[in-house]
């Protein structure tokens, strides 16, 4: 077990070190001096890779320093993406959807985990036990996330719309806590906090499906990669040395984020046991069809333009050039 402070950043960076040994490290042919990359509670690997210092070590020698800085939700990864204070975020695929065809330029370039980061929460003792019970009800969620597709999602299912419901628009963290105070009657939720809300704060989840959350997405800046094409695929390489060593010492994962997200380790143990999967393949097929079924329920509700082509959109959103030849991590 790693003890953490400076002792554990020593044995996390000399374990994911070892997987570094054979992985080759490219030139850099141009004058970058820094790369912005998002860590996120919702991407665990993104947490070991910062807490690894593994991205600092495999760029040090061409003089390109690492920036982190930490997203709170798909929304924010992609405002930043957008407004050019990152090259590399994390958000849902219906998330990056949302964003790339109201045209913020990027490019899904990797899958981090295969999650089922989002599910409807009320109160525990709340009369509501199925989505349909939801009509007439006021619902916090964060517009443009996962959570928020998903609630979409849930709603046309039980033949509802947004229009049935009174959203209430809300950070993730703000939408727990207004949950919990009885000022609204659902929350769609999003882990570690949705954890620590079923385990802390008197709530429940009542309607769970996974195939109706998208996957978990590393994105990079459109410009960026057209700039840096081979620092992008060393990026994503160093990105699977931190997945592989999350895959291979779980515990020692979740007490990173335990500290990164300020959690108990109950709560952590809850969103990564029962609900993450980190052995997902590269980016591809798989990605493309949970994407455009997602944007399907977009455009049914509004929130993407009935004349967007979703086959060509979808199509210029996930960029699987850059993952060819990635670590195979099913093995």
């Amino acid at each position: 077990m790693i003890r953490y402070h400076a002792v554990g950043a020593l044995a996390l960076a000399t374990g994911l070190l070892a997987f570094l040994c054979a992985t080759p490290i490219a030139t850099a042919r141009d004058a970058l001096t820094e790369i912005r990359i998002d860590w996120a509670t919702y991407n665990p690997v993104s947490v070991a890779l910062k807490e690894s210092r593994l991205l600092e070590g495999e760029f040090e020698k061409d003089g390109i320093a690492i920036r982190w800085i930490q997203s709170m939700g798909s929304n924010k990864a992609l405002e930043f993406l957008s407004a050019g204070a990152l090259d590399f975020g994390s958000t849902a695929g219906a998330s990056a959807l949302i964003g790339w065809v109201h045209g913020n330029p990027i490019r899904a370039v990797y899958v981090y985990s295969h999650p089922e980061w989002t599910a409807l929460v009320t109160r525990i003792g709340s009369e509501i036990k199925t989505v349909a019970d939801l009509k007439g009800k006021t619902i916090a969620v964060t517009r443009g996330t996962d959570p928020h597709v998903f609630l979409v999602r849930c709603l046309q299912q039980a033949g509802l719309s947004e229009s049935d419901v009174k959203v209430i628009l809300l950070q993730h963290a703000d939408g727990k806590a207004a949950l919990l105070r009885g000022d609204v009657d659902a929350w769609a939720g999003l882990d570690p906090l949705m954890a620590a809300a079923e385990l802390e704060g008197s709530a429940k989840i009542f309607h769970r499906d996974k195939t109706s959350n998208s996957w978990g997405i590393l994105n990079v800046r459109q410009a960026f990669a057209d700039g840096h094409p081979d620092v992008v695929r060393r990026v994503l390489k160093t990105y699977d040395l931190a997945k592989a060593w999350s895959i291979a010492h779980p515990e020692e994962l979740r007490r990173l984020l335990a500290k990164s997200a300020k959690l108990p380790l109950a709560v952590v143990e809850r969103q990564m046991s029962d609900r993450t999967e980190l052995t997902v393949p590269a980016i591809g097929d798989a990605q493309k069809t949970t994407i455009y079924e997602a944007g399907l329920a977009l455009q049914k509700a509004g929130v993407i333009r009935n004349d967007v082509d979703l086959r060509s959109a979808v199509d210029h959103l996930v960029d699987t050039q850059y993952s060819r030849g990635e670590i195979d991590l099913r093995d």
